[in-house]
């Protein structure tokens, strides 16, 4: 896949592309449906895919106090629309003075002028451009009038609730692993890098991997059954992952993403770590001493042991 940073610098774009606009936040089963078609497409009539997003989101720039945290950082969006074949993801630079584009502009002087699109398929409730001006319906006219063709892809729903970027997150952050697991299309999993901590689970028989986490969102406080994967193993481990501020050893201590890998005994100080989550054993609480606390762990880890014996890992990835 070509991965175009700052299209507005480049000249070698896919011209004649069937082309498919929005944030693609999650990459949820919505947005896979519209770029599985987009790919279809493409396919069908002889010409390039192409999916133009923003970076960074659009709210951060008109709207900081409102902009969500994002779910995918932009190189796993990168991986997700590579995996699904997309040929070209077009990086446009969301800045102050892009953002006062109007609809029509971006249409003529982008889509139009430097892309040469064949067809663009889009969501029908996405909008764009200054003041969200652009819709389907303005599009469609100004397919029309340019010469290329214009598909709104219906909302998906999943038993009745329209599946969108918002409910992914508010389920990321209840811990509802199902309700992820269902809208994503794919076990959830945040990347980041194992960072010294301070070792007081080895302490206690329970070694933690401390993780420094490249995603802006991740789940809300509690115990949850995960499988790590480490950068330097060619595997997946079965882990349980505490997200807290620990209480019951710390005050005021800021949240901490620590993983006990079962079964693992490996220096991955500095290794790259991606954490899939399955399932949301507990929420964090206050021990009324180390020793409580030590009990509870080790139920969770003979929970989540329980849990991988009934689900047992697939080999290679687990995405």
């Amino acid at each position: 896949m070509l991965v175009i940073q700052d299209p507005f610098r480049q000249t070698d774009l896919p011209r004649g592309c069937v082309a498919t606009i929005g944030n693609f936040d999650g990459m949820h089963v919505g947005h896979q449906e519209i770029v599985r078609g987009l790919v279809e497409r493409a396919r069908e009539v002889g010409r390039p895919s192409a999916v133009i997003t923003f970076h960074p989101h659009p709210l951060s720039v008109v709207a900081p106090d409102r902009v969500p945290k994002q779910i995918l950082t932009l190189s796993q969006k990168e991986e997700l629309l590579r995996e699904m074949r997309v040929d070209a993801m077009l990086v446009v630079p969301f800045s102050h003075e892009f953002s006062r584009w109007t609809a029509d502009r971006f249409i003529v002087e982008f889509l139009v002028q430097a892309l040469g699109v064949s067809e663009v398929r889009i969501g029908r409730d996405f909008c764009f451009g200054a003041g969200r001006e652009g819709t389907l319906a303005m599009l469609e006219a100004a397919g029309r009038k340019h010469g290329f063709a214009v598909h709104g892809i219906p909302e998906i729903r999943i038993r009745g609730i329209r599946v969108s970027s918002s409910l992914v997150r508010d389920a990321i952050e209840k811990g509802a692993m199902r309700t992820v697991a269902l809208a994503l299309g794919r076990t959830y999993f945040i990347d980041g890098r194992v960072a010294t901590g301070r070792r007081l689970g080895r302490k206690i028989g329970f070694p933690t991997v401390n993780v420094d986490p490249a995603n802006e969102l991740f789940p809300g406080s509690g115990v949850y059954i995960t499988t790590s994967r480490f950068e330097s193993f060619s595997r997946s481990f079965e882990s349980v992952t505490n997200i807290g501020v620990r209480p019951t050893l710390y005050e005021n201590y800021a949240t901490t993403i620590e993983s006990h890998i079962l079964d693992f005994d490996s220096n991955v100080y500095g290794d790259t770590i991606r954490l899939y989550f399955h399932q949301l054993l507990r929420r964090e609480q206050q021990f009324r001493s180390a020793l409580e606390l030590t009990l509870q762990i080790r139920q969770d880890i003979d929970r989540g042991r329980l849990y991988f014996l009934r689900h047992p890992i697939r080999s290679g990835n687990t995405i």
